[in-house]
């Protein structure tokens, strides 16, 4: 598994707004502020079980704050020729903290051409429950699959 992306230490909706020097009204009053969490996953592999199928996982885990879950949205992604990323597959779950098959979201796509190459990549957004959040997503290193959708 490699954990080398993972999503930027999210602020406080109070110190974003002092950073980008605009006013603070937050979009929840009784929403809890959030503290600190890192948003983690697995490169694109070809999964274990048939038919061939692209797959990849997302989860989190908490540093500090509030928020005991979190909604876990995957999205598969291949590059085109163009060199931009489009979106094939997405799988969302909400969780706990931590990873591991039952605390983890995943993503699924069926291979239609298992002799063509193409690049693929996962894109992770985390969002806890009742928590403002930032909008960062980690997006994972790309990886060269013989599976064509």
């Amino acid at each position: 598994m490699l954990r080398k992306t993972r999503k930027a230490l999210v602020l406080s909706a109070a110190v974003t707004t002092l950073l980008a020097g605009t006013s603070f009204a937050p979009a929840h009053a009784d929403a809890a502020e959030p503290g600190v969490i890192i948003t983690d996953g697995d490169r694109v592999h070809l999964s274990s079980t048939p038919p061939p199928t692209a797959s990849a996982h997302g989860w989190w885990k908490k540093v500090s704050g509030p928020g005991d879950k979190a909604r876990v949205t995957v999205e598969l992604q291949v590059k085109n020729a163009d060199g931009s990323w489009r979106t094939v597959a997405t799988g969302s779950k909400v969780v706990k903290p931590g990873g591991g098959s039952a605390r983890r979201a995943n993503a699924r796509k069926q291979c239609v051409n298992v002799r063509r190459t193409i690049s693929w990549r996962s894109v992770i957004d985390v969002d806890i429950i009742g928590v403002i959040d930032s909008p960062e997503k980690a997006a994972t290193a790309p990886q060269s699959l013989r599976c064509a959708v």
